[in-house]
């Protein structure tokens, strides 16, 4: 019998990991067909930003997935715009790794408050750095425009699936945690993305590397586990899962394919990701590499040899960076009895962080 419920229990888990990754991927097959349609696939890395407000909520009713995926949707879109504000005015590096460094802090916070499930603000801080380094493709209205859209309907998509539950009171309840529940690693935890973030990012343009994001996500992804140990786990996970992505990158770059095919190449891509994620963190990102790097070259072409080493290598030093800063900064159970805010706790397995 007790075989039989975990036989259950890992089929009714996986088809919820099949339903998640569906509608994450519907999120961005809609815009990202009309894209492809309308000839601009280099546009199609402001879709993916913003369809990836779905991946907030993951196993929760339609009321707190609208709730959580709304927050989480606000912080994607904050970081997009000011990306998009930074490459407008073609801010320099020193710039972008000052405005990811300020947006991790208060990003950070944000997250905490809300609970946000992928934890941190990861996704914010990789899309300013992506954003701020990306050519003037369009005007910045058009931009945002795509990725506000892509986001609302990623939303809309997660309302429209789902079991509803006690709407009402289960809202209720989750908003009265947010606002009551202790805090006090969360400065410390705040703190300590600015300070990965600011450190992976100095690094990076001291190593001479042309695009420092790669460091500064590296970073951010890493600190976005619950404790140290988790931290050291995300870290080799992040190294593993980025080396067998740039193998796949390698593959999908070689055949010189057009922009329209790789752009449908990365709206496929989406799908795995989500499939794995809770599942392997590295199989993931053998997924969501070749994703995040066939989008960027997309948009701003650079070349194999210098996109895939510029990754590897910012993807490296972003987690030591981490890692060290991980262990200078302890959490807050290290030093003080104060309960742990439920971001420090461990947790299970999550979406992409």
């Amino acid at each position: 019998m007790p075989g039989h419920l975990d036989v259950a229990a890992a089929r009714r888990r996986a088809m919820a990991d099949w339903a998640h990754a569906a509608r994450v991927s519907l999120g961005l097959v809609l815009p990202g067909a009309a894209l492809v349609l309308a000839d601009r696939p280099e546009l199609i890395i402001y879709a993916v930003f913003g369809s990836f407000a779905g991946m907030y909520g993951r196993a929760e009713s339609r009321t707190l997935r609208l709730l959580h995926q709304s927050q989480g949707a606000l912080l994607l879109l904050t970081g997009t715009v000011i990306g998009v504000a930074l490459a407008h005015a073609d801010a320099d590096r020193p710039t972008i790794i000052v405005a990811a460094a300020c947006f991790a802090v208060v990003g950070s916070l944000v997250a905490d408050f809300f609970s946000l499930r992928p934890e941190g603000p990861f996704y914010g801080i990789f899309a300013l750095g992506a954003l701020a380094g990306m050519p003037e493709l369009a005007s910045p209205l058009a931009l945002t425009t795509i990725a506000v859209a892509s986001a609302v309907l990623a939303v809309l998509i997660g309302l429209a699936s789902g079991r509803s539950g006690d709407a009402v009171r289960a809202l209720v309840e989750t908003v009265r945690a947010q606002r009551l529940r202790s805090r006090p690693g969360a400065v410390v935890h705040a703190f300590r993305y600015a300070v990965a973030v600011a450190a992976a990012g100095s690094a990076a343009l001291a190593c001479g590397l042309t695009h420092v994001n790669w460091a500064i996500a590296g970073a951010a992804v890493t600190l976005a586990a619950a404790d140290s140990r988790g931290r050291l786990l995300r870290g080799i996970h992040r190294v593993v899962g980025t080396i067998a992505g740039l193998a796949v990158t390698a593959l999908a770059l070689a055949p010189g394919f057009s922009p329209r095919t790789l752009a449908i190449v990365v709206i496929c891509l989406l799908f795995p990701t989500e499939l794995f994620m809770a599942v392997n963190y590295a199989l993931a990102l053998s997924f969501f590499t070749p994703m995040i790097m066939l989008m960027t070259e997309l948009a701003q072409p650079i070349g194999m040899r210098e996109l895939l080493e510029d990754r590897a290598l910012g993807t490296m030093l972003g987690v030591v960076v981490a890692l060290v800063v991980s262990w200078v900064l302890r959490d807050a159970t290290s030093w003080t009895s104060t309960p742990v805010p439920s971001r420090e706790q461990p947790k299970p397995p999550s979406s992409l962080a």
